[in-house]
């Protein structure tokens, strides 16, 4: 189990994650936390006027595959549309907990996750980054939504 999970290029994403920190001023946030384990992603972000992620972190405290996902993630992360983000998340989940194919377009990358769905308690952690990340979207979107129509 060990070597097939924690390969080289999943330790080489972990141990180099992207966009790691906090936004000074984020429109969202978003926190999600792996309760099996206690893996805990908080991502701040900022969209443009179309819905595009302008401006993302995270900080991300997990395993290496918790890592590894959050570090496509960051890579990844900055022009993608809300739905894109989404997309992906949903697809990752899909690959790990139904035997999905892995995401397409920009996080292509998760395919190197894609021997973690024999495991399923390491799924929750695989997948924290990208829960908080659509969260903070989620987040941020609504506050753009109540402040146009307090306006």
């Amino acid at each position: 189990m060990i070597d097939e999970i924690y390969s080289d290029r999943i330790l080489r994403l972990a141990a180099n994650m992207p966009r790691a920190g906090r936004l000074p001023a984020p429109q969202g946030t978003g926190e999600q936390t792996a309760k099996l384990c206690g893996s805990r992603a908080v991502v701040d972000v900022t969209l443009d006027d179309q819905d595009r992620i302008a401006g993302f972190a995270q900080e991300v405290k997990a395993c290496a595959l918790g890592q590894a996902a959050a570090a496509v993630l960051g890579e990844m992360v900055i022009g993608a549309s809300v739905k894109e983000l989404v997309d992906a998340r949903d697809a990752l989940m899909a690959m790990l907990k139904h035997g999905a194919p892995p995401p397409a377009g920009r996080f292509a990358g998760l395919a190197v996750l894609e021997c973690v769905r024999d495991y399923p308690a390491r799924h929750a952690s695989t997948l924290v980054a990208f829960d908080a990340a659509v969260a903070a979207v989620r987040q941020a979107q609504s506050t753009r939504t109540s402040l146009a129509g307090a306006a």
